[in-house]
């Protein structure tokens, strides 16, 4: 018979996204098959710390999002490369092979490349983009760059780096008002302000530099936000499209998505007609390709009477069991734990398609 898939769920972080995280980690280990996987929480506190928790108990206050934490530490974790995909316990016994991780560490050093990085290093197969996929879907300016390299629809906008004079009267001449102000490597819509006039943009750009070094000014769209979900390494497929409808918020802020319960009204399938969504759909796909992903990723729309706009990709997207990602796909077809099921299995076919891959010259060698 066989052993079931260690699976390490990896979760927290160093990133303004923390409680976020550990929200999504709690619906996903709930609902993995206990009967086809042997789940590892793992950890990250805000310092940077990594720790095995108790799977009783990995975190704190669990119905409350703002009071959410990490919970009981069993032991801190040191990760070390070895042919077994072993990782070593300071002062205990050593954890036992890791088959596979499910990194849901929201923004920085999560969805930024880093963690991938180190699990590319550790030789693990994990879920969702790797490295390069990663850093390019978080990089909003990249992100933007490479969309319109491959002649993909997106808004305009420009791009401050910290030092640099803030130019009020060219932002009001190249996007006019209102517009978005945001940090070029977050998510979440962390420290992201609508701005309606030049008397509140230098606020709004201190605040985005809180967060990051690099800012986007983006202009706002005046239209409806709509979402698509796409799965897959080589030959990525698009679920149905949804609509993201704020309520008693501006816009869909990290209070509307993840403190208000009543923040949003969610739509799935969204109310369009069949050549939207396909263009939807179309581009969805396209947008995986350009930047790419591999795995799974939500890519976020605005429409504009009949025009479709690329906005961003989420390369980790919210995991809860009402986070638009996971619900797109049940409304496919394919339920929460079948999604799972899904997104290990691909991390395991990149894993060995890339471990066939030669690592050394062999002279003599025809290709």
């Amino acid at each position: 018979m066989k052993s079931k898939i260690r699976v390490a769920v990896v979760f927290g972080g160093r990133s303004a996204e923390h409680e976020v995280s550990l929200q999504s980690a709690l619906s996903i280990i709930a609902a993995l098959d206990s009967d086809r996987y042997d789940i590892v929480p793992i950890g990250i506190d805000t310092g940077g710390k990594w720790h095995v928790l108790d799977p009783e108990h990995f975190v704190n206050a669990p119905e409350n999002p703002s009071r959410i934490s990490l919970g009981k530490s069993v032991h801190e974790l040191s990760l070390v490369p070895g042919e077994d995909r072993s990782a070593m316990l300071r002062g205990a016994q050593n954890l036992p092979a890791i088959d596979v991780v499910f990194p849901v560490l929201h923004g920085t050093y999560g969805e930024d490349g880093s963690i991938q990085g180190l699990l590319r290093m550790l030789d693990v197969p994990f879920v969702g983009s790797s490295i390069l996929g990663s850093a390019l879907g978080m990089d909003k300016e990249m992100t933007k760059r490479l969309f319109t390299e491959a002649g993909l629809p997106t808004p305009r906008y420009m791009v401050l780096r910290a030092g640099e004079p803030l130019d009020q009267g060219g932002v009001e001449r190249t996007l006019g008002w209102p517009v978005f102000v945001k940090p070029a490597n977050m998510g979440s819509s962390v420290g992201v302000t609508k701005v309606h006039s030049a008397a509140d943009l230098r606020e709004a750009a201190a605040n985005a530099f809180e967060y990051d070094r690099k800012i986007l000014i983006e202009e706002a769209i005046e239209g409806r936000e709509l979402e698509c979900s796409v799965l897959g390494n080589d030959s990525p497929r698009a679920s149905v499209v949804g609509e993201v409808v704020p309520q008693h918020h501006e816009f869909y802020s990290y209070e509307a998505k993840y403190l208000d319960e009543h923040g949003a009204t969610l739509i799935i399938p969204a109310r369009l007609d069949a050549p939207i969504v396909d263009r939807v759909r179309d581009l969805a796909v396209k947008a995986f390709g350009a930047l790419c992903l591999s795995g799974m990723a939500r890519v976020d729309f605005f429409l504009r009477g009949g025009e479709v706009l690329l906005n961003e990709v989420n390369t980790i997207p919210g995991f809860t069991q009402i986070s638009m990602y996971p619900k797109l796909w049940e409304a496919t077809g394919m339920p929460y734990p079948e999604l799972l099921n899904e997104l290990i299995r691909l991390a395991i076919e990149r894993h060995e398609h890339e471990s066939r891959l030669r690592t050394r010259y062999m002279s003599g060698v025809r290709s």
